[in-house]
C-alpha cells in the first residue's frame, strides 16, 4: 500500500512538472516566434502548479525535505522526544483535518453553484480538488510517520537538520580554501 502511494506521488509530481514545463515552453515559442498564444495556458499552469505544490508537500514530508526547528527537542531524553514528536504530529493531523473540512465545504459550494474556470470549460471544483487530494496525502503521510515514531522505527520527523547541513558546507568551503593555499593560489 505504501509503495503504491510512493509511486503515485512520484508519478503524479513528475507528470505535473513535465506538463507544466512543456506547456510553458510551447507558450513561449508561440508568443515569441509566431506572435500568438494560448488563452488558457496561464490558467492551466496556475492550477497545475497548485496540484504540484500540494502533492509535493506530502512527498517532501516523506523525503525529510521540509525544514524543521527541533533544536530544543533534540536536548530532551528519548522518551520525551517521542512524546513531543507525537504531539506535534497530532497537531499536524488537526491542521490537515481543518483544511480537509474547509476544502470539502468550499468545493461542495463550488460544485453546487457550478462555477467554471475563467478560460477553460471545466468546473472549478474539479480543478481545485487538489485541496482534498493534497491534504489527504499529507494526513496519510503524517499518520505513517506517527506509526513509525510510535513503534520506535523512527526518531522525530526525520527533517533536514539545517544547522548540521550548514556546518557541513562550511567545512567543505574551509577545505577548499586550505587546498588553494597549499597550491599557492
Amino acid at each position: 500500500m505504501i509503495r503504491l502511494l510512493h509511486r503515485f506521488e512520484e508519478a503524479g509530481i513528475g507528470l505535473l512538472l513535465v506538463t507544466m514545463t512543456l506547456l510553458v515552453f510551447f507558450e513561449v515559442i508561440l508568443r515569441f516566434f509566431f506572435n500568438e498564444g494560448l488563452l488558457w495556458a496561464q490558467e492551466l499552469t496556475l492550477y497545475l502548479s497548485a496540484w504540484l505544490v500540494l502533492m509535493g508537500a506530502s512527498w517532501g514530508l516523506r523525503e525529510g525535505a521540509h525544514i524543521g526547528v527541533d533544536a530544543a527537542v533534540k536536548h530532551l531524553p528519548p522518551s520525551s522526544q517521542k512524546v513531543v514528536t507525537l504531539l506535534a504530529l497530532a497537531l499536524c493531523l488537526v491542521y490537515c483535518g481543518l483544511f480537509l473540512y474547509g476544502s470539502w465545504v468550499y468545493l461542495s459550494k463550488m460544485k453546487m453553484i457550478g462555477i467554471e474556470m475563467e478560460d477553460m470549460p471545466i468546473e472549478k471544483w474539479k480543478a481545485m480538488s487538489c485541496l482534498i487530494l493534497g491534504f489527504g496525502l499529507l494526513a496519510l503521510r503524517v499518520c505513517t510517520i506517527a506509526y513509525e515514531v510510535w513503534t520506535g522505527n523512527r526518531q522525530g520527523f526525520g527533517l533536514i537538520d539545517e544547522a548540521q547541513e550548514s556546518m557541513h558546507l562550511a567545512e567543505e568551503l574551509a577545505n577548499e580554501m586550505d587546498d588553494k593555499k597549499e597550491r599557492g593560489q
